[in-house]
């Protein structure tokens, strides 16, 4: 058993790409391998900016042996059918074997095939893997055909010690790497993994992306803790640096005090997005402070003195250009920047963003209405909402649409709850981000997403599979939560309608999605939204369904309501049994409808009871009917299903007692009455038939 070491040595690999292109090289690898008949037990990836690298354990220096049997013709089948098969196999006649069988004789071919070096096998997979590597973006450089991520310059390539070398390209192959760039770039002669690892950590490359991440984090926390500072946890940026440096070492810069009155977003974003540097916050105010860290990929001679002046003079320049548009944007008012809108494109059939902002601003109003918002200033928040697309901030830093707005809106001397509801009305973008809770907030927020929704439904721009390149999902997902999370009650049906009503289709009127039933096609899917974010929650999908069933369920916050009741009520003993005595009443129901070419309801005749388990059934159903509908006109559907717990014993004591296909056939209607008025009672709580297990 032998040790395999791979390593595809280039120029810096995206760090966006990093993480994939490990586990992609490692899958493609020993999916060959394990083709080629190899067990793979142990298989490590590892990737730094500038190598990819592989480490298989215990790989065996050969592929087994293969045995084979193919059953072949029978004996005395025609001579031609003999020849064909003992040419597939490449035997003669005298090579393969006669056995009997149940229907007679037949030839039988063994097969075998020695198994080959495993450096022969890995000579083909690795030159194949590499020319089918899966690249998000790939380039071709020089003269030949090879497309790789960047230019590719060698590969490592070893097995149980010993280089395996093959031709590829103009390419190196053989036992060497390098280590960093400029603080180590001869070639390194390797031996195995180990003496890998502890050859590049002397040649200034941290191989394992974890160790750097742990470390950069580490370090920085401790430079942050040394300045009496807190470093502001960001887990993408932490990421990415990563995946930018094989040595980090870490440094803290300064920020200049001039630029510590723009908004604190431009800074942290400035910093992070432009220059990779860590946000740092006072500890006793929680603001941001004028330092930053980040990470280098250099030892220096003067600990960095170098770099961090460098740093803080290019981030000097990325700041000036923020104030700048700071300044320059302060100076025209909002209405003016929400002017430039009619010549944005929201989308080529629904128009201009002012378009959608007139619409929004109507939307706002009715909503503000329902969440006990002041409508003046709903309108005046969606008015502005999107004003700062065309501000020179939000063109350089497109992340802080909404957030600018809201900057600029206090700054015009607006309300703290227009200029919020502004910042808030694009959230929440993920299932992380936070909910936007002031009244207008909620309104003008679900106003935006409303209006997307139905106004993609009536172009029929729907998602399709996987591709939702709309953000649809997300945009149903963000009114769900908006909706649950502040308790609003308000039916979607009329608010779709509404918002629907004033989209303009292609010079038509925007009703169409009304006239054609697209109102109940748009509610299946904030249904199919809702039932994603719920089993997140621990609410069964099933549950949500047969509340759903019910017809005319649009009330979000009542719908989950009647379906945690519903889930509370089957997880008790009571309502298990029932829901077992109920899919026994419907499938004779069901048996008998279909036998009888009719459909069975209305009431039962009480002349016609023989039995007292009729009685009392019949007697418990009526109170229950009326009992049920009592709590659910007053939404309380916990009282509602604990309504239909009495009916457990009667129900049960019916199909002991009572014989439901009687010989009287008026009785046998009668008791099939009773069967019907069962599921029908039981289904003016939920549409039990629904419920799955």
């Amino acid at each position: 058993m032998a040790e395999f070491l791979l390593e595809l040595f280039s120029e810096e690999i995206p760090a966006r790409m990093q993480a994939k292109a490990a586990t992609d090289l490692k899958r493609l690898v020993t999916d060959r391998l394990k083709q080629s008949g190899f067990d793979i037990d142990t298989a490590q990836s590892f990737v730094t900016p500038r190598r990819l690298t592989l480490v298989i354990d215990d790989l065996p220096l050969a592929q087994p042996d293969r045995r084979e049997e193919r059953k072949g013709p029978k004996t005395d089948a025609p001579q031609k059918a003999i020849n064909g098969f003992l040419g597939s196999v490449g035997l003669t006649l005298e090579q393969v074997e006669t056995r009997e069988g149940p229907k007679g004789s037949f030839y039988v071919a063994t097969i075998e095939e020695k198994g080959r070096p495993t450096t022969d096998v890995i000579s083909d997979i690795v030159p194949a893997v590499i020319r089918d590597f899966p690249w998000a973006k790939s380039q071709r450089w020089g003269s030949g055909a090879l497309r790789w991520v960047r230019p590719l310059h060698s590969i490592l390539c070893l097995l149980d010690g010993k280089a395996i070398v093959f031709d590829f390209e103009t390419i190196n192959v053989g036992n060497a790497t390098r280590g960093h760039r400029f603080l180590a770039p001869d070639p390194i002669k390797i031996a195995s993994f180990a003496d890998y690892q502890k050859k590049l950590a002397k040649a200034h490359v941290v191989l394992d992306q974890d160790e750097r991440r742990d470390k950069i984090w580490s370090d920085a926390q401790g430079i942050a803790d040394a300045a009496g500072l807190e470093l502001k946890e960001d887990k993408g940026l932490l990421d990415e640096v990563t995946g930018l440096v094989e040595w980090p070492v870490t440094h803290m810069g300064e920020i200049d005090p001039s630029f510590m009155d723009l908004p604190e977003e431009v800074l942290m974003t400035s910093m992070a997005s432009h220059q990779k540097y860590f946000s740092t916050l006072d500890r006793k105010t929680g603001k941001l402070a004028p330092h930053f860290i980040f990470v280098s990929n250099m030892e220096t001679k003067d600990n960095g003195g170098k770099i961090i002046s460098g740093n803080e003079g290019v981030l000097r320049a990325r700041l000036a250009d923020a104030k700048f548009f700071w300044d320059q944007d302060r100076k025209t008012k909002l209405e003016q920047f929400s002017g430039r809108l009619d010549k944005m494109v929201f989308h080529a059939r629904l128009g201009t963003v002012a378009a959608k902002i007139e619409r929004i601003g109507k939307l706002s109003k009715s909503i503000a209405k329902i969440v006990g918002a002041d409508e003046n200033l709903a309108s005046e928040a969606a008015s502005i909402a999107k004003a700062d697309l065309t501000t020179d901030m939000v063109y350089e830093f497109p992340e802080l649409q909404g957030l600018m707005g809201y900057y600029y809106a206090l700054e015009e001397g607006r309300p703290e709850s227009v200029a919020q509801a502004v910042a808030d009305h694009y959230a929440p973008l993920g299932p992380d981000d936070q909910c936007p809770s002031e009244p207008v907030s909620i309104a003008v927020a679900l106003a935006d997403k409303v209006d997307t929704l139905t106004g993609f439904w009536a172009i029929d721009e729907k998602p399709t599979g996987s591709k939702d390149p709309f953000a649809l999902r997300r945009a149903a997902l963000g009114m769900i939560r908006i909706i649950l999370e502040n308790n609003v009650r308000i039916h979607l049906i009329e608010l779709f309608k509404q918002a629907a009503a004033q989209h303009s289709i292609d010079g038509a009127s925007g009703k169409r999605i009304v006239e054609y039933g697209e109102v109940a096609d748009l509610l299946a899917f904030v249904a199919d939204r809702l039932k994603v974010h719920m089993r997140e929650a621990g609410l069964r999908h099933d549950l949500i369904d047969a509340v759903f069933a019910l017809g005319g369920q649009d009330d979000l916050v009542l719908i989950v309501a009647r379906t945690e009741a519903l889930r509370q009520f089957l997880d008790s003993e009571d309502g298990a049994n029932l829901l077992t005595l109920y899919r026994r009443a419907v499938n004779i129901l069901s048996k008998e409808e279909k036998k009888d070419k009719a459909t069975y309801s209305g009431t039962p005749d009480v002349a016609l009871f023989e039995q007292d388990e009729e009685r009392v059934l019949y007697a418990r159903l009526s109170d229950a009917v009326e009992n049920v509908r009592g709590h659910v006109d007053k939404e309380n559907y916990e009282a509602a299903m604990a309504s239909l717990s009495v009916l457990r014993e009667p129900v049960d004591a019916f199909f002991d007692e009572v014989t439901v296909n009687a010989g009287d056939t008026n009785i046998r209607h009668n008791r099939l009455l009773i069967l019907a008025q069962i599921r029908s009672t039981l289904a003016s709580v939920a549409e039990f038939s629904k419920v799955e297990g």
